[in-house]
């Protein structure tokens, strides 16, 4: 994941791992995963990899000293550390002001992360984590509720059931938390136990003490429909999408498939190198899939390579407001290149790359270095993407668990 770069580093920095980023905010369906750190869709931070060269001279801040005058910090940090009713740490101090700085560029993507969360962030990437296996969401009454157990995972394993109401955690009471604080709670080292209460059928009151274990979802999964249609569903892009998609794709070609659904709704995005590597599924050599600029200039360019092995495959794209970022680039490549239609609702709408810069403590600072563009030219960021067919899905349509995006993407590609 490494790449060639000119920045810059400070003197308490060691970038070993520099990497380019495309991340969202959270936007699922009140869905969480109590083997994501933090969910997802709640932490939302995605990497992509790249190759290009910054100078550390950026004509944008050229106007900016050498060094920063620390002695007003100084006098706020002597007022606090003699008058504050509380206790402190000089490393909570210190990340404070990391933090503060990178919030001080006022772009909701530029973070500081000190060494737990960058410890958090790069386990998303990698898609494993350590917890029980289990999805969690909230019912109409807004309790606690097992989604799904996830099968062979500990939570299955132990006995938990989909629809068993979460009471507590281990002795804390569910009630009036978020399902990502829940989702907080149960996470935990491999081999440490969480207990659950919960109530079964409304009737039953259960203890369920689980043995956490590390946990990998693969990011692909895909089977094939009637009538000859691959359908492959793309949760992120992680460090092991495209090898997974390739292999869905040469099943879907082994197996005689005439047609494909690429479900990348509520994708919040990930490493921009998967990205790349799924649109050259469907796209010829050379195509263009993106190109990043800093202010004007175009800085990079990334082409289709590899083996197209679904060129000419009619194709939809399912998308949504939670499809964002790698998910973006991945559907406005398509259908740019007039190899998908896409279908749903519009998209998130995040345009930006961003860059990290590993320091030696483990904390990582991740920061907007480019936009990216459409092969279209266009740039989406806070506009997204609109599908070329608007299917909604409503709070009904969820509750019931149907689901009419995926009939209409089906109903289109019978019709072909």
């Amino acid at each position: 994941m490494a790449e060639n770069s000119n920045a810059s580093a400070s003197q308490d920095e060691k970038p070993t791992i520099k990497e380019r980023l495309a991340k969202t905010r959270g936007f699922a369906r009140s869905i969480g995963y109590a083997f994501i750190a933090l969910g997802i869709f709640v932490a939302g931070t995605m990497v992509g990899n790249g190759s290009i060269t910054f100078h550390s001279n950026n004509p944008q801040n050229s106007g900016l000293p050498n060094t920063l005058d620390y002695s007003s910090i100084d006098s706020v940090y002597q007022t606090l550390r003699q008058n504050y009713d509380g206790k402190m740490t000089e490393k909570q101090l210190v990340d404070g002001m990391k933090s503060g700085l990178a919030q001080a560029a006022g772009d909701p993507y530029t973070e500081f992360f000190n060494t737990a969360d960058a410890q958090k962030f790069n386990e998303q990437l990698s898609g494993s984590f350590s917890g029980i296996g289990a999805e969690l969401g909230q019912d109409a009454d807004k309790n606690l509720i097992v989604v799904a157990p996830i099968s062979g995972f500990p939570a299955e394993k132990a006995g938990l059931r989909a629809k068993d109401i979460i009471t507590t955690i281990n002795g804390k009471t569910t009630t009036g938390i978020s399902v990502d604080e829940a989702v907080r709670q149960i996470r935990g080292k491999k081999g440490t136990q969480v207990t659950l209460k919960v109530v079964r059928d409304k009737a039953e009151q259960l203890s369920i003490t689980i043995t956490r274990d590390n946990i990998h979802i693969p990011s692909v999964t895909h089977k094939i429909l009637d009538d000859g249609i691959g359908y492959m569903q793309i949760t992120q892009f992680s460090e092991d999408t495209a090898d997974l998609a390739q292999k869905a794709a040469q099943e879907f070609k082994d197996k005689g498939v005439t047609s494909v659904i690429l479900d990348m709704r509520d994708n919040p995005g990930g490493l921009l190198d998967s990205a790349v590597k799924v649109s050259s599924l469907w796209l010829p050599t050379g195509s263009k899939i993106l190109d990043e600029k800093r202010g004007s200039t175009v800085i990079n360019s990334y082409p289709a390579g590899g083996q197209s092995l679904l060129k000419g495959m009619p194709t939809v794209v399912l998308i949504n407001g939670g499809s964002a970022s790698a998910a973006e680039i991945t559907a406005g490549a398509l259908k740019d290149n007039n190899a998908a239609k896409l279908l749903g609702e519009k998209s998130f709408g995040k345009g930006s790359v961003q860059q990290i810069e590993s320091f030696r403590d483990g904390s990582q600072i991740k920061v907007t270095v480019a936009r990216w563009y459409r092969p279209n030219g266009q740039n989406i960021d806070k506009k997204g993407i609109e599908p070329d067919q608007k299917v909604v899905m409503t709070n009904d349509d969820f509750k019931n668990g149907n689901d009419p995006q995926l009939d209409a993407a089906i109903a289109s590609l019978q019709a072909q």
